[in-house]
């Protein structure tokens, strides 16, 4: 089994930044592509990064491409997300996710473990 646990979440004003962070434990030694999903009130939980196993290469949803950037320290099991020129749609809750897998993919499918989620508030 794996766990991951969220942190880094918060409330901030408009333009602000934060850094989350997903930290893995357990049998972590088969997990590979990482990926950051949301889920905003009243809306279905959505795709916003990760990372492919094969290459390193990251990926990103374009509502986050260019303000958001997914990376991991290998030594410490851990995968962030810095989030920048935050606005009030970025509101929601972030989950991390982890598949036992060599590739990724964008569907929540694919990930065999999540995170608890951590609440990002943005006010305007």
């Amino acid at each position: 089994q794996v766990q991951l646990v969220e942190s880094g979440g918060g409330l901030v004003q408009a333009g602000g930044s934060l850094r989350l962070s997903c930290a893995a434990s357990g049998s972590i030694f088969s997990i590979r592509p990482m990926a950051w999903y949301r889920q905003a009130p009243g809306n279905k939980r959505e795709w916003v990064s990760c990372t492919s196993p094969s290459d390193g290469s990251t990926y990103y949803a374009d509502s986050v491409k260019g303000r958001f950037t997914i990376s991991s320290d290998n030594a410490k099991n851990t995968v962030f997300l810095q989030i920048n020129s935050l606005t009030p749609e970025d509101t929601a809750v972030y989950y991390c996710a982890a598949a036992n897998s060599d590739s990724y993919s964008l569907s929540q499918k694919w990930y065999d473990y999540w995170g608890q989620g951590t609440q990002v508030t943005v006010s305007s």
